[in-house]
């Protein structure tokens, strides 16, 4: 497994690349300060599976940051890791296709805590967030248990990737309508109505992503 930071703060990509080094040595870590050098990056390096982005730089702001990645690398898991961790912009960061969000005003404990949770392929999502979605009785890892389909688990599994209904279809070998409508149906038995708040509730529940190849 390699992984991407992108960040425009030299001082935050020096201690995150320390904090790599020495508390996760297996997983290579290559950073740059700007949108087009990560893009290069990617290109460069196609068995990058996991990029830790900050929404806001030199050459792109907002969520518009992590969507022009989303377009031009569809595949890597994205963990927006921002300064800015208003409950809307996590939401719509998750909307957009982040599978998570560490805020920069987390301790190292807490950001080394929330990198763990994502290597092992777990969903780091601030705590403040667990109360956006309606709470269900369950067990940790039991979404079975709200009546899900083994299609729709697969489904589900996907939207929490971040993966676009497009590429859901694709990899699962239907129509993008059958995707839409296995969407819908998994909204509506887990009393959602986005993307974002599926991530929460994976998030609450402790289910597990499989962990990025390494």
């Amino acid at each position: 497994m390699k992984c991407l930071l992108i960040d425009d703060h030299a001082l935050f990509r020096e201690a995150l690349s320390l904090l790599m080094t020495h508390r996760h040595p297996e997983v290579p870590l290559v950073n740059c300060g700007t949108l087009a050098d990560g893009l290069v990056a990617l290109a460069a390096a196609p068995d990058i599976s996991l990029v830790l982005l900050d929404l806001n730089l030199p050459d792109s702001r907002g969520v518009a940051t992590l969507q022009r990645l989303r377009e031009a690398a569809p595949m890597p898991r994205v963990i927006v890791v921002s300064a800015d961790d208003r409950a809307e912009t996590i939401m719509n960061a998750i909307d957009a296709g982040a599978v998570g969000f560490i805020p920069k005003t987390a301790d190292i404990e807490a950001l080394d805590a929330g990198l763990r949770t994502v290597l092992a392929g777990g969903i780091a999502m601030p705590r403040l967030m667990h109360s956006t979605v309606p709470v269900h009785d369950l067990l940790p890892g039991a979404l079975s248990d709200m009546g899900l389909t083994p299609r729709q688990l697969d489904v589900f599994r996907l939207v929490i990737e971040g993966k676009s209904n497009k590429l859901i279809a694709r990899e699962l070998g239907v129509s993008d309508s059958t995707v839409k409508t296995h969407v819908q149906a998994i909204f509506e038995r887990l009393d959602i109505s986005s993307r974002a708040q599926a991530v929460v509730v994976a998030a609450r529940m402790g289910w597990e992503l499989p962990a990025p190849s390494r």
